[in-house]
C-alpha cells in the first residue's frame, strides 16, 4: 500500500501539474472576457452548483474585495424566482467542469433574455454550457488527484486559479489601488494594515525603554517599570540595537534564582531580537506579532539603529487600527 505521506504529497504535486496544464490552455478568449466585465455597467453574476458552486462563493467575494461588484446566483434558487435579480448589462459566468448540470444549463435561456452576456469556466468545450456561451474559458484538467479520479480536487483547484486570474486581471485593468482596497474593508484590519506604516503608530526613542549595553541590570529594571512597555531594549553605540530583555524574562530570571542586579545587561538579554523596519507596512508588524505570540517590537531603522518601540496595542487601539473598526 502507497505510504500516506508520499499520497498526501503527490496530490500536491497532481494539483500543481493540472494549473500549469490549465495555464497552458489559456487563450485570448480569457482576455475577451476580462474587458467584457470592466467595460460592464452591471454587476457580474457567478453561478453555480455543488463543489463549483462553493468555489463560485469564493470568486464572487474576491471580485467585492477588489472593485468589481458581483453576487452568487444558486441556480435551482433562479428557477424559482431569484432571477429577477439579472439586470440587463449584467455578466453571467456559469462553473461547471462537465458543462452539463442540468440546474445550471435550464436557466441560460432565460438569462440570455434578461440581456447578460454568458461567459462559462469549463472542462468540456463541447458541452451544452460552453455551446449557449458567449465566451468559453477552458479550465478541464487531466484528471483529479483524488486516487480514484472521481472526487472534485484538480478540477476545482483549477477553477479557484482561473477566478483569482480574473479578480487579478479586473485589478490591473480597472487601476484599483491599495486606497480603493481599504474603502472596501473599513470595518476590517487588512485594509487599514496596508495604509499605514510603522513609524505613524511606533512610540518616538524619547518614549522607548532602552539602556546602554554597558549598563547593569538594575538599571535596566528601572526603565523597564518605568516605561512599562514590557521590555527594555539594549543598545549600543549610535543606539544599534543589541538585545532586549521582557517582563517574561525578569519573571523566569525570578523563579530559577539567576537574578543578579549589578550584572551587565548583556548576560541576561535576548540577542539578535525581532524588530520592525522604519517606513514598513503596519501589517508586517502585526504579522509578525501574531505568529509569534509577542506584544512589542522594536523599530530599527537600515542601520540596524532604534528608532521608536510598536507595542501591539497602539496597532489595534490607536487612530484607526481598532477592533471596532469605527
Amino acid at each position: 500500500m502507497e505510504n500516506t505521506l508520499d499520497n498526501i504529497k503527490s496530490v500536491f504535486t497532481e494539483e500543481a501539474k493540472a494549473l500549469l496544464f490549465v495555464r497552458d490552455k489559456i487563450s485570448e478568449s480569457f482576455v475577451k472576457a476580462v474587458d467584457l466585465i470592466a467595460s460592464s455597467a452591471g454587476k457580474v453574476v457567478i453561478s453555480g452548483i455543488g463543489k463549483s458552486g462553493l468555489v463560485g462563493r469564493k470568486i464572487s467575494a474576491t471580485l467585492n474585495s477588489t472593485g468589481t461588484y458581483s453576487i452568487f446566483l444558486h441556480p435551482v434558487e433562479a428557477m424559482h424566482g431569484d432571477l429577477g435579480i439579472l439586470k440587463t448589462g449584467d455578466v453571467f459566468i456559469g462553473l461547471s467542469n462537465s458543462g452539463e448540470t442540468s440546474e445550471l444549463n435550464i436557466i441560460l435561456s432565460s438569462v440570455k433574455r434578461a440581456g447578460c452576456p454568458v461567459v462559462c469556466f469549463t472542462g468540456n468545450t463541447d458541452s451544452t454550457l460552453a455551446r449557449q456561451s458567449d465566451i468559453v474559458i477552458d479550465t478541464g484538467v487531466e484528471k483529479e488527484a483524488c486516487p480514484l479520479n472521481l472526487a472534485p480536487t484538480s478540477s476545482t483547484t483549477a477553477l479557484l486559479c482561473a477566478g483569482d486570474a480574473l479578480a487579478s486581471a479586473l485589478i490591473l485593468k480597472k487601476g484599483f489601488q491599495h486606497e480603493d482596497f481599504k474603502r472596501f474593508h473599513p470595518g476590517g484590519l487588512l485594509g487599514k494594515r496596508l495604509s499605514m506604516k510603522v513609524e505613524e503608530l511606533m512610540n518616538p526613542f524619547d518614549k522607548t525603554p532602552a539602556v546602554n549595553e554597558k549598563s547593569d541590570l538594575a538599571t535596566a529594571l528601572k526603565i523597564l517599570d518605568k516605561k512599562n512597555l514590557g521590555a527594555v531594549f539594549i543598545v549600543g553605540d549610535n543606539k544599534r540595537l543589541k538585545g532586549v530583555i521582557t517582563d517574561g524574562d525578569i519573571r523566569r530570571l525570578i523563579v530559577e534564582g539567576h537574578i543578579k542586579f549589578d550584572e551587565l545587561v548583556t548576560s541576561f538579554m535576548t540577542i539578535n531580537p525581532l524588530r520592525a523596519f522604519y517606513g514598513s507596512p503596519v501589517y508586517d508588524a502585526l504579522n509578525l506579532m501574531e505568529s509569534k505570540q509577542i506584544t512589542v517590537l522594536p523599530v530599527v531603522d537600515y542601520e540596524e539603529n532604534v528608532v521608536g518601540i510598536l507595542h501591539l496595542h497602539d496597532i489595534l487601539g490607536k487612530g484607526e487600527l481598532k477592533f471596532s473598526g469605527q
